[in-house]
């Protein structure tokens, strides 16, 4: 059912990768300080991308909770590996003297971990009281 609570969860997660990246920029460059977006590499824009449509499929598979549970782990790794490629950008690659900005574009993966974490625990919960419900019949 869309009314669920763990929908609502995956759907600020869909906000979170679809829609902020486009607001907020990941760093800004030291020469010249202009901010930097998710669009500036391909890798980002198809992480961002798929992360929000295997949420979003993940949103509208409410009758099969187990399917739904699984795409959310689907995402959560993306999003993991996301943020891999952001740490890895950060530490390694900067090679400045002087420190750059860092946007809050790139904690938005790991905020949206939290919520897909928080709508698995929901749809743990919906399968367990089904079951539960099942053993009474």
């Amino acid at each position: 059912m869309l009314q669920r609570i763990q929908t609502l969860y995956m759907l600020i997660s869909c906000v979170l990768t679809a829609a902020l990246p486009f607001v907020f920029f990941l760093w800004k460059e030291v020469g010249n300080s202009t901010p930097v977006y998710f669009t500036s590499s391909t890798i980002y824009m198809i992480l961002f991308g798929l992360i929000s449509l295997v949420t979003l499929i993940s949103i509208f598979s409410f009758k099969k909770r187990q399917t739904q549970f699984v795409l959310n782990r689907l995402s959560i790794i993306f999003n993991f590996i996301l943020l891999g490629f952001f740490v890895y950008r950060t530490l390694s690659l900067s090679g400045e003297t002087e420190v750059s900005e860092k946007g809050i574009g790139m904690i938005l993966p790991a905020i949206s971990i939290v919520f897909l974490v928080l709508a698995n625990r929901a749809i743990k919960k919906d399968e367990d009281l089904v079951k539960s419900v099942d053993r009474l019949r």
